[in-house]
């Protein structure tokens, strides 16, 4: 049953054969559930899942990059398996990043890549802590004018009542997809599937908290214009929400100094569609920021 059709690639399985160590941390009297792959002397990347998702959404990704990096992904409050709060904002998550980030250890500065709302969370962390940050990859996120919650917010309605049912194989038929697309890695959400559930008194049920979406807006166009470390931007090409607009838009608010990407084939959930173009344009955008100057920090530091 579930949504098994077809036999996982070699190289995801032996991605999730890596299994990763899990740790919490208390912030801000919440604790924050993060799993972490790789030597913790090696540059730390921290990854950032989308709205009422969680950290296994990088679960299939992480191992890919933890022979050169440290990498973290932390669940943020509300999602997985990290605690609920009473009203969640965007900086109160990015102040989580930072505080999984200085909880895990790591060497120098950490290297964000965050995707939907993760996006709009690291957007946030790259303006409020840029000179904590090496850099910021920012998947599918987009910053539009005037700027929504975020596209999972607008769209929360149907995530606000969820469920519960008799049992794992009748909630996994429930799983979708937030835009609906098209999906043909099924592996790969059954996978994410599985991890978005818990067992509660009369069945399964999801682990993301409804809350999460009764948050206030947040204008991430100040933000990203704010930003004061290196960015990327990246955006899947059949995607419905980074339009050739909301590129123009972003690319303006950055002062067209950040690269603008896009992943082909791939619609709004880039890890799920393209994972393989994906690490590959990430592996790209890190050896160039290895091997390069950041002249915003330069001049920073130099005024």
């Amino acid at each position: 049953m579930g949504r098994m059709s077809s036999r996982p690639p070699s190289w995801f399985t032996g991605a999730i054969a890596n299994r990763p160590e899990s740790h919490t941390v208390d912030v801000a009297s919440c604790d924050v559930h993060y799993l972490r792959w790789g030597d913790p002397s090696s540059p730390c990347l921290i990854l950032l899942h989308g709205g009422a998702a969680h950290a296994h959404w990088w679960s299939f990704i992480a191992p890919q990059f933890a022979q050169q990096y440290y990498v973290v992904a932390p669940d943020f409050s509300g999602h997985g398996d990290s605690g609920r709060r009473l009203v969640y904002t965007m900086e109160q998550w990015a102040d989580e990043v930072m505080a999984v980030a200085r909880d895990a250890g790591g060497q120098d500065r950490p290297i964000v890549v965050g995707h939907s709302m993760g996006g709009h969370v690291a957007i946030a962390a790259a303006a409020r802590f840029g000179d904590e940050l090496a850099g910021a990859i920012i998947l599918d996120a987009p910053v539009r004018q005037p700027d929504p919650e975020s596209e999972e917010g607008e769209r929360g309605r149907m995530f606000r009542n969820p469920k519960t049912y008799p049992d794992l194989e009748t909630a996994l038929e429930h799983f979708h997809l937030q835009p609906p697309q098209p999906t043909t890695n099924d592996f790969i959400v059954d996978h994410i599937a599985r991890h978005s559930l818990k067992e509660v008194e009369g069945g399964w049920t999801w682990k993301f908290d409804p809350a999460v979406f009764a948050r206030e807006r947040y204008t991430t166009n100040e933000y990203l214009s704010r930003t004061r470390c290196r960015l990327a931007l990246m955006h899947g090409q059949l995607s419905d929400l980074v339009t050739p607009e909301v590129q123009s838009h972003m690319e303006d608010l950055t002062g067209r100094n950040a690269p603008m990407i896009e992943i082909p084939q791939a619609y709004h959930h880039i890890p799920l569609d393209q994972p393989l173009a994906l690490i590959a344009a990430v592996r790209a955008i890190l050896a160039d920021w290895q091997h390069s100057v950041d002249k915003r920090r330069l001049r920073d530091l130099a005024g």
